[in-house]
């Protein structure tokens, strides 16, 4: 039985198309959800589409903004976001397409600032996340676990993230993340290495998983994720992942 709140990005179910990753998920128990606008191109029909979805199964919704886009585009991509906060729904950003952060800053709580993997030059560590936070003050973290692993497999910079930012907590984002930067279903040392940190998550903070997984394999990696996150079944949890492997 899963007791956190964990869901999935529509991107891990269903890469671009956040339509049919919606009809996988309606089948399923899953009630937290984040709707993926990865690429640039992905947002605007994300954005006009929302109003008129199905989310009402849904405790938790977020959006994530495109990753990579031009300064030349940021006050479209503000725009077409404006009207998702408007909704109520947080919006995820990495912090290396923040270019001018007085027009991110007017979301306020709603905007949730992303930790980088190791190839990004900011948002990488407890540092560089309080330099941007001093530039949005009201802005919250969405941690990503599996790219703070990246930029430091002993998890210590994980740590000091989340106790310096605990309070701004927003969401979480758990997957693996390989040496290429991509995100991956759990394995057997991300787990060792998450099992590290998992008393730092309060169990009211939503969990995102990245993991890219089919229809059949989408209950068992939230099991997964809940039982990482849970004290008493780490060895459960470990045998979950090896024998999904």
């Amino acid at each position: 039985m899963i007791t956190r709140r964990i869901g999935f990005s529509t991107g891990a179910v269903s890469k671009g198309d956040f339509l049919a990753a919606l009809e996988i998920l309606d089948s399923t128990n899953i009630c937290v959800i984040e709707l993926s606008a990865l690429r640039f191109h992905e947002l605007e029909p994300l954005a006009k589409a929302i109003p008129n979805l199905k989310l009402s199964k849904y405790e938790f919704v977020s959006v994530h903004a495109p990753s990579a886009f031009s300064p030349s585009d940021e006050l479209s991509v503000v725009g077409l976001l404006k009207s998702v906060t408007d909704l109520g729904y947080p919006v995820v950003i990495h912090p290396d397409v923040i270019y001018d952060p007085k027009v991110w800053a007017t979301f306020g709580a709603l905007l949730y600032v992303e930790n980088m993997d190791q190839r990004k030059f900011t948002g990488r560590t407890r540092q560089e996340l309080a330099e941007i936070f001093k530039l949005l003050p009201d802005a919250k973290l969405c941690f990503d676990a599996g790219h703070a692993r990246n930029v430091d497999t002993s998890m210590s910079q994980a740590a000091a993230i989340l106790e310096v930012f605990g309070e701004r907590l927003g969401q979480i984002h758990l997957s693996s993340v390989n040496t290429l930067g991509l995100h991956e279903s759990f394995t057997f040392s991300a787990i060792q290495a998450f099992r590290e940190i998992a008393n730092l998550i309060p169990q009211e903070v939503p969990i995102i998983l990245e993991s890219p997984v089919s229809r059949e394999q989408i209950e068992g990696e939230a099991a997964v994720a809940e039982m990482l996150l849970s004290p008493s079944n780490v060895n459960s949890a470990r045998a979950g992942a090896l024998t999904r492997k």
